[in-house]
């Protein structure tokens, strides 16, 4: 029995002294943890980057805000052309007996009735429809429009609508998520939700020379019918006007593009202000620096916007800065391509002072940069008054650029910069025609081209040319 007794007390002891050993290396003891996994550390990330996106809040509160555009036109021979938009507009053309129908849509933006929409959506429109989110209907007119941003503003009567305040453009990163609301399809009040997938694109789809692109590029689905909408943040501001895809098809394969708010604000503000857009310019001829250019050049920088060439009379040129020179900031923004430099410049009127930073062979020089307009100065563009012979015309006029005039080898002329119900969309002609002569007379500015009409009766000859060079003679009957 002792014995018994005996090798139970070791047992116990045993089991005991095992406890207390075990206990004393286990993890619980923070002096011998063996862990070797590493906490994950979130404190260098944004704190809204962390949250999940509350897609069903911003969609309550833009879809009420955009609205279905439907218009109706007269088939002309200038929009029956090819047009880079025309997927856009919806139906397609039902041939030339019958009106030429469209549609996209639009976003408002104040509650007494004014609507953003892209240019293309409305050009040409003889009839403008919007329908509201709650199916309402009104007649829109337009207010005024911007063919280098493809931006158009249009006016309903109504009052107390919903509207989407505008975001920061600038402040939206690649990866953040985004969503397109619109009415793709004719289906209305569709939103899909996608990333920002690049800023700065420029798709060559407005035809180059003073156009602006700089497009935020999404993968939201976008498709025909969705061109005017929101592309709206996750707090339901506005960040974009959703304008075109990147397709084979017509339709959505991946890659959507917005005209940033940044730039929609100014236009929109313009338009209302002046019927016109306000745009300063540095007055250079700019191209993007890579490793060719900059070996070829000897450049000091591999990033920027190379002054190929400046304009007579130009901003650029009155500042200092000269040919060779290497645009790296403007505005304390620093610029890696030519599209940035852009859609910075474009938020600035004439008159308005930037800051330039350059390189010049190694060397950083900063300029302070007067912007000039078109016309190589400082004054307000207004848009010439509408007289009788205008109406008939159905056009708004206004003065070539003196890069235009230069590149043409001509010494003045007047220059179609919107198209409307009236004569000179029936023959054919297209926006950015420049008016030349009018039955053999020179004519330089709108003043002696009206005066030449008023005292025309009968068929009128005029004479012109586009700005890719090609003449053009257009007939009509007054």
């Amino acid at each position: 029995m002792k014995r018994y007794i005996g090798i139970f007390v070791i047992a116990l002891f045993g089991a005991i002294s095992g406890a207390a050993i075990v206990k004393w290396v286990s993890p619980n003891n923070p002096g011998t943890s063996t862990s070797t996994s590493q906490p994950v550390q979130f404190a260098n990330f944004p704190e809204h980057i962390l949250e999940h996106p509350n897609f069903v809040t911003a969609s309550a509160i833009s879809t009420p805000a955009v609205v279905h555009i439907k218009i109706k036109a007269k088939p002309t021979a200038s929009n029956r052309s090819s047009d880079p938009f025309r997927e856009f507009f919806g139906p397609e053309f039902f041939g030339p007996q019958g009106p030429q129908m469209g549609s996209g849509s639009g976003v408002i933006l104040t509650g007494d009735g004014y609507i953003v929409t892209n240019n293309h959506v409305i050009n040409g429109a003889d009839e403008i429809e919007v329908v509201l989110n709650d199916k309402r209907s009104f007649n829109g007119t337009i207010v005024g429009t911007d063919p280098s941003t493809d931006i158009a503003l249009i006016k309903i009567q109504a009052n107390n609508l919903p509207y989407l305040g505008f975001g920061n453009s600038d402040e939206l990163q690649i990866g953040e998520w985004v969503l397109a609301v619109g009415n793709p399809f004719n289906l209305t009040s569709t939103v899909t939700a996608g990333i920002v997938s690049a800023k700065g694109r420029n798709i060559n789809i407005l035809g180059g020379g003073t156009s602006i692109e700089s497009f935020i590029q999404t993968d939201a689905a976008v498709n025909p019918g969705n061109s005017g909408g929101a592309l709206v943040n996750v707090k339901g501001e506005l960040v974009g006007i959703n304008t075109a895809i990147a397709s084979n098809t017509g339709s959505y394969q991946g890659y959507s593009f917005a005209v940033p708010a940044n730039i929609v604000s100014k236009v929109v503000e313009d338009l209302k202000e002046y019927g016109t857009v306000q745009r300063g310019f540095l007055g250079v001829q700019i191209q993007d620096v890579d490793a060719t250019l900059a070996s070829k050049e000897g450049l000091s920088v591999a990033a920027g916007a190379y002054v190929a060439e400046y304009l007579p009379n130009s901003a650029a040129e009155a500042a200092g800065l000269k040919k060779g020179d290497v645009i790296v900031q403007i505005e304390g923004v620093s610029i890696n391509s030519t599209p940035q430099l852009m859609e910075v410049v474009s938020r600035k009127r004439p008159g308005e002072k930037v800051a330039v930073v350059v390189d010049r062979k190694g060397k950083r020089l900063d300029y302070s940069v007067t912007l000039r307009n078109a016309e190589g100065n400082t004054s307000i563009v207004k848009v010439a008054p509408k007289t009788e012979i205008t109406s008939v015309l159905g056009a708004e006029f206004e003065a070539p650029t003196a890069k235009e005039l230069e590149s043409l080898n001509i010494d003045g002329g007047v220059k179609i910069a919107k198209l409307n119900k009236g004569k000179l969309q029936e023959t054919g002609v297209r926006e950015g025609f420049i008016i030349t002569k009018v039955d053999k007379t020179k004519v330089k500015n709108s003043k002696e081209l009206i005066k030449a009409l008023e005292g025309s009766s009968g068929g009128v000859l005029l004479e012109g040319y586009y700005p890719n060079g090609a003449k053009a003679y257009y007939g009509f009957g007054m």
